[in-house]
């Protein structure tokens, strides 16, 4: 070999060698699942379950969100929700939804192709970038990338920023210092996650101005 041609040590310290894929996935809980209360300006009205199944390097994740806004003893919004999210050696793989509520009832259907990620709804078909995932809020690791509404298929514009440790209540009224990440654009949300990376709370403004908040069980 002459000093002209470079080793895999040095392409590797330039950055060349990208096309393997660097894994995205944050730790999954030690009890593989996760609860959350869900609260409207304080008010609890519904729950977020996720389970976890399959190894750490290729989980299956299942989440069923159940909520009920009343005045009174009238229901004025029902929201359902229920996805499956599939991980492959560490790359997000495919993500079916379905979700039923007051405003409409919508089913997503996402899957990693060779040319990138391709989201169907029922209404259109988009062609996402490689590497693409869905901003389904348990897996820190995708937030400083490109994500998708896994309610709606769209592509979200927004900026996720780490915000240090801050403080984060439980749904037993306890309170743990958390990572906190920040998402404006679209969206404004704040999502917490516990030292070991697993998600631990979420506080939210909805379109009405109404604040949503998830107290992790």
């Amino acid at each position: 070999m002459t000093h002209s041609e470079p080793t895999r040590r040095t392409l590797l310290s330039a950055g060349v060698l990208l096309a393997v894929p660097t894994p995205l996935l944050a730790a999954t809980p030690a009890n593989r699942k996760l609860v959350f209360a869900v609260l409207r300006n304080g008010e609890r009205i519904g729950e977020h379950r996720m389970t976890f199944s399959g190894d750490a390097k290729s989980p299956t994740i299942s989440t069923e969100v159940d909520m009920t806004v009343k005045l009174g003893s009238v229901t004025v919004y029902r929201y359902r929700h229920t996805a499956r999210e599939v991980w492959a050696d560490g790359q997000f793989e495919s993500l079916e939804t379905v979700t039923d509520a007051t405003a409409g009832d919508r089913k997503v259907s996402a899957r990693r192709t060779p040319e990138g990620v391709r989201i169907r709804t029922g209404r259109r078909e988009v062609l996402a970038p490689a590497g693409t995932a869905p901003l389904t809020h348990w897996n820190p690791k995708v937030l400083g990338g490109r994500l998708f509404n896994p309610q709606e298929g769209g592509l979200l514009r927004i900026t996720a920023t780490p915000k240090g440790l801050r403080s984060v209540t439980l749904a037993n009224g306890r309170s743990m210092e958390a990572q906190v990440w920040t998402l404006r654009g679209e969206a404004e949300i704040d999502d917490w996650y516990d030292r070991a990376g697993v998600w631990t709370g979420l506080k939210g403004r909805l379109q009405d101005g109404s604040t949503l908040e998830y107290l992790r069980a």
